[in-house]
């Protein structure tokens, strides 16, 4: 099974680099389409979040097929080789598919048992789907890999106060600003991130809201859902002015350049008033050089890692018994696609069978006369059928669930020489 997965995430690359190999929703399409020219690769799905750049293939050879996602990453964040290669991973077969479900699951996320990467893996899915990315084994993969994620939030307390990275932003600004009420917050963007950051910040008892976006529907319809606060909208145009009056500030947008840098905001900054500023986007939003400015504390998710920390611990316990319910899943993946090596021999062996069935038959009822035939038919053909699907059934049940994968070859080889099969060496490897 040459499935694999190379990339990087909050565990093996800071976000400097992770915002290098960032792939926007909108370019998906084109990366997709260019990683599939590549000679080795059959099947390609690619999640991209702002903890992790993950591309999933199915290839017909492993060490080809991860050279070229390799270099592929390599050109696309203008990274060399030698620097790129200490920051990826890449996780084979078993270890890839399981991996997927535990991303799916959230025990590989920044904050243990985190819901939002779910509905992120459901979109690498879609996406790779409507660009033709996927093929049998990455179509079921991400189907099971859902199905588990699902799984381990519904049996398993994981979920439980787990918190999201909106509100470990929001957690992290209140060690530093522990009265939300009296502060003036700014968020930047008006996504799922955003949303997120306003209902935590409500929880905190935070009022003074200003939402800034570029689009102004799309910062209505966030305002919408949360018609007990009275947020203040504004257009990008005012972002600078009301960073300047902000006591805190929340970046999360998709700009693939930072917004925010010491050159366009020292023009409206006062030393006498500080800045809190938290900025949770990948590519980042604020230039890391904006910390320098005088009173200004800017922070970007790399720096919830501390946070993090304190509610992990006690979401430990949990994750064990997530961890065994994963196995589960991964045997079952595995289950099927063994099961697939056998289909072009049963498929051959129900042909040959089929057609054996349909000569005899037309030649007993040639025998019998028309009259007979016209009248009795449909009872004869539904007993012959029915005759060589009991005789196939066990058989072919047996072959599929045999999990020794000499023995089950091994069957295949006899079956095809007994029976004189068409060549069957079409494999799912």
């Amino acid at each position: 099974m040459n499935i694999a997965v190379i990339g990087l995430s909050h565990k093996t690359a800071p976000v400097e680099i992770r915002e290098k190999l960032s792939i926007p929703e909108t370019q998906l399409e084109a990366a997709i389409a260019h990683i599939k020219t590549y000679p080795h690769i059959e099947e390609v799905a690619i999640l991209s979040t702002c903890n992790r750049l993950e591309i999933y293939v199915v290839a017909t050879e492993c060490e080809p097929g991860v050279r070229e996602v390799t270099q592929f990453l390599a050109e696309t964040s203008h990274l060399p080789l030698h620097q790129l290669r200490r920051h990826l991973f890449t996780l084979l077969h078993q270890d890839a598919l399981r991996h997927l479900m535990r991303v799916a699951a959230g025990l590989d996320s920044l904050v243990l048992g985190e819901g939002q990467i779910l509905a992120q893996v459901k979109t690498t899915h879609k996406l790779a789907q409507k660009y033709d990315g996927l093929g049998r084994l990455l179509d079921r993969l991400f189907k099971n890999a859902l199905a588990a994620g699902k799984r381990v939030r519904t049996e398993t307390d994981i979920g439980t106060g787990a918190v999201s990275i909106s509100s470990a932003a929001v957690e992290l600004v209140q060690m530093q600003a522990p009265d939300l009420a009296m502060a003036h917050i700014v968020i930047v963007g008006a996504g799922k991130m955003a949303e997120l950051l306003v209902k935590h910040l409500l929880a905190k008892r935070a009022t003074n809201i200003t939402i800034i976006n570029r689009s102004t529907k799309r910062a209505q319809g966030l305002a919408q859902k949360f018609p007990q606060a009275s947020l203040d909208l504004q257009p990008l145009e005012a972002l600078l002015p009301a960073l300047a009056a902000a006591d805190i500030a929340f970046t999360s947008t998709g700009a693939t350049e930072p917004i925010v840098t010491p050159a366009n905001l020292e023009p409206y900054r006062s030393e006498a008033r500080s800045l809190l500023l938290v900025d949770i986007s990948v590519p980042l939003n604020v230039a890391p050089e904006t910390k320098e400015l005088p009173g200004v504390h800017a922070f970007n998710v790399d720096d919830l890692k501390a946070v993090v920390a304190q509610n992990a611990a006690q979401r430990r316990e949990m994750a064990q018994a997530a961890e065994t319910l994963l196995e589960e899943e991964v045997t079952a993946f595995e289950l099927w696609w063994r099961s697939l090596e056998t289909v072009p021999t049963i498929n051959s062996l129900r042909t040959k069978i089929e057609g054996i069935r349909e000569q005899e038959l037309e030649k007993a009822l040639s025998r019998l006369g028309t009259e007979f035939a016209d009248k009795h038919q449909e009872v004869i053909e539904a007993l012959t059928r029915g005759i060589v699907n009991k005789i196939l059934h066990d058989p072919m049940v047996q072959l599929r669930a045999q999990q020794d994968i000499e023995a089950r070859r091994h069957a295949l080889q006899s079956l095809q020489m007994l029976f004189n099969l068409e060549d069957c060496s079409e494999q799912y490897s």
